[in-house]
């Protein structure tokens, strides 16, 4: 059986090697492809290629070419991934199988942090952070000085993107020499920067200006049919790279409310953080998170589980463990270009 994934985060590397090593001791063929051809998951690929640079429908388009020149069974998309959703028929008309919510307009939700705010805040009771969304120098001004006034610390975040990208914890005022030459404020931007850098364009893209939520940080790791919540593991983040898997049934009850909502099949993931002893949500991620893998040290092999799921297959009731403590180290990778 082969399987596909398309330009994804490097720790697609893990899920690979899940899979390959699954219990039931399959046989898969992994083929993966990237943009850079040093993206190092397409190492422990079977075959690795080269991506075009291309998006929206011509990307689609070099989807459904690349799953019938290289007869792919099952596709496990992360680029794109809302616009596959909708082009779902085009790919079962081939024979794809394609590990993705089938649901494109929850999926359209999801992809915007404003929206999915909206819709998760009405439908059930987690609770969402003080926010604003801001268009211009103006209106961030106006965001930033009523959350201060509130008693809030302030950040940034882009209504689109993945991860950390564009986070940004305002401060008050510039940095001091011994900051500046101390470090460690790689994500921490002074309010007068902030606004100068925003002032720069009239409009610019929806942006978030919302409350920074000071405790402990979560992310719960999900594995679902469209009938069954099979289990949710919550990843607590501490100090540096140090994760622990932790039965939090607060946050496991948050998880199983909005499965019921929602219905999200296959692997997703709800990020929380504290405040003040109330969980709030960060974002939610209807894909494979990218420290799935450390979930995976409860027992659980969720890339294969949700293969099986995505094949129809039944799983058994599944009992993670929890208390683990991990982390990692840097390991070095010779390059192998013949792979490629």
């Amino acid at each position: 059986m082969n399987i596909w994934f398309n330009r994804w985060f490097t720790t697609a590397a893990h899920f690979i090697e899940l899979i390959r090593n699954n219990p039931e001791s399959r046989k898969f063929t992994i083929y993966g492809t990237h943009s850079n051809l040093d993206a190092l998951y397409l190492q422990v690929c079977d075959f690795a290629y080269s991506e075009p640079d291309v998006e929206g429908e011509e990307y689609i388009d070099f989807c459904l070419d690349f799953c019938q020149n290289h007869q792919i069974d099952i596709f496990i998309p992360r680029t794109e991934n809302v616009l596959i959703s909708k082009r779902l028929e085009k790919f079962h008309s081939i024979g794809v199988k394609v590990l993705v919510c089938p649901d494109y307009e929850l999926m359209k939700v999801l992809d915007n942090k404003v929206k999915a705010y909206q819709v998760v805040g009405e439908k059930t009771s987690i609770r969402i952070p003080e926010y604003f969304v801001v268009n211009n120098a103006e209106e961030f001004k106006d965001a930033y000085q009523t959350l201060r006034e509130r008693g809030r610390t302030v950040c940034m975040k882009p209504a689109v993107g993945e991860g950390a990208c564009g986070f940004r914890v305002i401060k008050e005022n510039i940095d001091t020499v011994e900051q500046l030459i101390g470090g460690g404020n790689g994500y921490r931007i002074p309010y007068p920067y902030a606004f100068e850098i925003l002032s720069q364009k009239e409009h610019f893209s929806d942006l978030i200006v919302m409350e920074f939520l000071e405790g402990t940080e979560y992310s719960i790791d999900c594995l679902a049919s469209t009938k069954k919540l099979f289990t949710a593991v919550p990843r607590m983040k501490g100090d540096g790279r140090v994760r622990e898997l932790i039965e939090n049934h607060e946050l496991i009850q948050l998880a199983h409310e909005f499965y019921k909502e929602f219905r999200l099949p296959y692997v997703f993931n709800i990020q929380f953080k504290y405040s003040m002893g109330i969980p709030k949500l960060l974002e939610i991620n209807p894909r494979m998170s990218g420290g799935l893998h450390i979930s995976c040290l409860s027992g659980v092999n969720y890339p294969y589980l949700a293969l099986k799921l995505l094949l129809g297959e039944e799983i058994k009731n599944l009992s993670p463990q929890f208390g683990i403590r991990a982390s990692h180290l840097e390991k070095e990778m010779i390059l192998d270009s013949k792979i490629i």
